[in-house]
């Protein structure tokens, strides 16, 4: 039996709305469900179920209402910096643990190589953890760059890489250096405007007026 165009929109919608439960970053969840509602909403009208109609178009209009509230809200982002024997953070990375090492696959904490470390606080919740050392330098090699599912939106390391740009720089920092140790935070890397050198290592220069600098 062929399934007729009307069809497919509804088995679509469903498919789209129930991958829309699967995402635990709410900014996600909120894209992919405003995509599976309107589609449901529109195949309601199509069919003349005006109750899914309607009901759907409600989603929609309560999706873009959160979206807009999201984008819209200004979220104060601070740092805490803790000792690399923090208890606090050794929970931490044992707590999360597995999720760390699908983006930083072979990962393993090793306090006496700190130089940095600190957490992320968004609105004074703990949205991410941020671990670095000093090489060469001043070059800041970055050795974990965590951020917890609910907040993986970019805003993290905009705020890591942009507006603390001035402190780094202040202690001395010229570059930072990360590898890209997973195709996911390769990703991460680019869209902060990390380049990749000859030797697959991700860099991103801090001061534009210091020229070029070595690379080791």
């Amino acid at each position: 039996m062929e399934l007729n165009i009307l069809e497919w929109i509804g088995y679509a919608a469903s498919v789209i709305i129930a991958l829309s439960m699967t995402m635990s970053s709410i900014v996600k969840f909120r894209w992919i469900n405003l995509i599976g509602a309107t589609t449901f909403s529109t195949y309601g009208f199509l069919i003349g179920a005006l109750p899914v109609g309607f009901l759907n178009g409600f989603i929609v209009v309560v999706d873009i209402y959160y979206l807009i509230t999201i984008y819209g809200k200004k979220e104060l982002f601070e740092i805490l910096e803790v000792r690399a024997d923090n208890k606090y953070l050794l929970r931490f990375l044992e707590f999360h643990h597995k999720e760390i090492q699908k983006f930083f696959p072979g990962f393993k904490y090793k306090p006496e190589m700190n130089t940095i470390s600190f957490f992320i606080l968004r609105n004074m919740s703990v949205a991410g953890l941020f671990l670095a050392r000093r090489e060469d330098g001043n070059i800041l090699r970055v050795g974990l760059d965590y951020v917890i599912p609910e907040y993986r939106d970019f805003k993290n390391g905009r705020y890591i890489y942009l507006r603390l740009r001035k402190r780094f720089i202040q202690d001395g920092f010229d570059i930072v250096k990360a590898s890209g140790n997973s195709k996911k935070y390769v990703e991460y890397l680019k869209k902060l405007g990390f380049t990749e050198d000859e030797d697959g290592i991700f860099f991103k220069v801090l001061d534009k007026t210091k020229g070029s600098i070595k690379l080791h």
